[in-house]
């Protein structure tokens, strides 16, 4: 264990860390050691007396909840560690519902309804509901039901009765199947907290010291958790960044920031500006830029570091120009400097800008990684293992059921299926009630019902199994994996061996999840909605990949990079057309303040003349953010003037040193 000291703060962050009863707002402005903070704050607090067992910290992913965990650990006795609670809001609204969700009608053994399977029932009340020929897809009734859920409001909020009509039948039927999904744990706790006053008083005297991470991104259903878990002594820490709120098109509530002191009055208020990340000139240009943004948290950030080259701007005739231009610029860095391919990162405003990028990327053969790949809860094998221990789990949830009554073959066609979710439909229960019924089981040929009855017993028998919390999880599943044919069902639909390791492999690793997590006491109930947190929280970690790294603004906040290329500086791509059209940028403004300092040292910007879009080249503007940077805080250069250049000899007596090295290294 590291022993805390606060020696090495500066004077802002020590404030902060010894400042610990009553509401505080930490204004952490970016690359300002933000966790650090926050994690020698929570040290603090046990080193003065605080009982670590009464301290939550919340913050937005498993990931940085992770990370904070690991970080406190390294400050604190591992027996004090062990009792801090470090969580994300759903993982505490799991916590908080596994209690006392039979007060809303519920049993603690709830199902969480990840995407995939909001997806498949929805697309069958689309169909119920005649919604085929309206066009109208699972992602148009998801978005609305998430904003619907999010802001509070009710079904009379949706314009479209349609979309309205499959919602309230979606509630209906996973409320009958014992399950939740994403945006029910955080409203069903809320609601738990509001309307019952012994429950909340019991969570506010467990947590007496609370810390949320992050601030700037939560919504407003989040923040009235947040009044209902903070007790009368009103010990709050809240840390984030109004200049960095760059969700609100998913929910979040910059107000929650802007207006702290609304909810929690006299708060200490302390700034973060001392920023240890970006040169001097970088932050120039990021401090100008964020100016413009009013009614804004004053702050302006300072470089720590010394030194550092100026900002370039670079307009480009094109998007195939800008594509090649950047990865030679790349190349011409990486031979001469001998830095790694993961120092160079390419942000865009949308995914789309990336296709021109990665044809170059690939046509120059370098390496690179995309945020977005497949997860791996969304391989085929991986989903159906954890649709049979959510059956297992809650036989009542029916997406999970329908995925594996026929998984591995079983002699259950789509005809049965389908003729057990009609009956199933028409008496208000759930399929496994069907398949359970002697009614539903007599209607089948004798083939087809001692095959239904076989899955049944499989599955009553597995619910016995694993009903015992002594039970070893891991040894279980291997056990119906056997029993099952799961490997061979798996291997057999194989076209390569390759594809076969990789599939035997992800079984593998569900089965060492399920052996790490285990341990007497824990329940199959407690591991699903581990793995159904992990699985939402997008795990796609491109801090572990090799390449160049290509992401959007958005997913790139929170990362940094020593070498940054902002492409596509566009009007209509950032700021993006719908702000335009709407008349508010702020968020865009801020989501290129998040973009530029991402840089470390070197940061280029550019912007095209034409551009590719729906098959046609189409005429450009330069982003308007580009005129609030003044132009004494960037080097411009035009494509035409470099490309026209004639190069140096120093340049030409560089590239062959940097060849010969490559061919001597080969």
């Amino acid at each position: 264990m590291a022993e805390l000291s606060l020696d090495r703060l500066n004077t802002a962050q020590r404030q902060a860390v010894e400042t610990l009863f009553g509401p505080v707002l930490i204004l952490a402005g970016a690359g300002t050691g933000k966790t650090h903070t926050v994690t020698c704050r929570i040290a603090n607090m046990v080193e003065k007396g605080v009982n670590p067992a009464s301290i939550l910290a919340v913050t937005f992913t498993n990931k940085a909840a992770h990370e904070m965990r690991e970080r406190v650990g390294l400050l604190v006795e591992k027996r004090a560690a062990r009792k801090i609670m470090v969580s994300t809001f759903h993982s505490l609204c799991v916590r908080i519902l596994r209690e006392d969700i039979g007060r809303l009608g519920y049993k603690t053994n709830f199902t969480i309804y990840t995407g995939s399977e909001q997806a498949g029932l929805i697309r069958r009340l689309i169909v119920r509901h005649g919604g085929i020929k309206e066009k109208i897809t699972p992602k148009d009734v998801l978005s609305a039901m998430s904003r619907m859920k999010n802001s509070g409001a009710g079904l009379d909020s949706i314009d479209d009765n349609l979309i309205a009509s499959v919602i309230a039948t979606y509630q209906r039927e996973i409320h009958a199947q014992n399950s939740v999904d994403f945006d029910d744990l955080l409203i069903l706790a809320d609601k738990l907290l509001r309307e019952c006053p012994d429950v909340r008083e019991a969570w506010q005297k467990r947590f007496q010291f609370i810390t949320v991470d992050e601030f700037q991104d939560t919504n407003s259903l989040q923040m009235s958790l947040l009044g209902h878990l903070v007790g009368p002594h009103c010990n709050v820490c809240v840390v984030g960044d109004d200049d960095q709120s760059i969700y609100g098109w998913r929910g979040a509530q910059i107000s929650n920031i802007l207006e702290f002191e609304r909810f929690f009055p006299n708060p200490r208020v302390i700034k973060l500006e001392e920023n240890y990340r970006c040169t001097a000139p970088i932050l120039d240009a990021a401090n100008a830029l964020i100016r413009h943004n009013l009614g804004r948290r004053e702050k302006t950030l300072r470089a720590h570091k010394g030194g550092g080259e100026p900002v370039r701007l670079i307009s480009m005739p094109g998007d195939v120009e800008e594509a090649e231009f950047v990865i030679d610029d790349i190349e011409s860095l990486r031979s001469k400097e001998n830095r790694p391919w993961e120092d160079f990162a390419i942000l865009f405003r949308a995914n789309t800008q990336s296709r021109v990028i990665e044809s170059a990327l690939r046509e120059h053969k370098i390496p690179y990684r995309m945020v977005g790949a497949q997860s791996f809860f969304d391989r085929k094998e991986v989903k159906d293992l954890i649709s049979y221990l959510a059956t297992i789990a809650n036989p009542q949830a029916d997406e999970y059921l329908l995925r594996i009554v026929n998984t591995p073959p079983r002699g259950i066609s789509d005809v049965t299926r389908d003729l057990a979710i009609d009956w199933s439909r028409e008496h208000g229960n759930s399929v496994w009630a069907a398949l359970q019924d002697e009614e539903f089981l007599a209607s089948l040929s004798t083939r087809t019902r001692n095959c239904v009855v076989a899955f049944n017993e499989l599955i009553a028998k597995y619910i016995d199994l694993f009903d015992d919390k002594e039970s070893d999880f891991a040894e279980l599943l291997e056990q119906l994996i056997e029993e099952t044919g799961f490997s061979n069902y798996i291997t057999q639909m194989c076209k390569t061996d390759a594809e076969t390791q990789k599939r035997l492999v992800s079984i593998g690793e569900v089965k060492a999840s399920m052996r790490n997590f285990w341990q007497p006491g824990k329940s199959l109930q407690d591991y699903l909605a581990q793995v159904t947190l992990d699985k939402e929280d997008n795990d796609d970690d491109v801090e572990k990949k090799p390449g160049v790294c290509l992401i959007t603004m958005h997913a790139a906040k929170g990362l940094e990079f020593p070498m940054v290329y902002l492409v596509g500086l566009e009007e209509g791509i950032l700021p993006h057309k719908r702000s335009l059209d709407d008349g508010d940028i702020k968020e865009e403004r801020r989501l290129l303040y998040v973009g530029i300092t991402r840089a470390q040292e070197r940061l280029m910007l550019t912007y095209c003349a034409t551009r590719l879009r729906y098959g046609d080249r189409m005429p450009c503007q330069r982003s308007s953010f580009l005129s609030e940077i003044p132009e004494s805080m960037m080097h411009y250069e035009t494509w035409e003037d470099i490309m026209t250049t004639p190069v140096s000899e120093e340049t030409q007596a560089e590239f062959f040193a940097s060849l010969r090295n490559m061919l001597l290294e080969e």
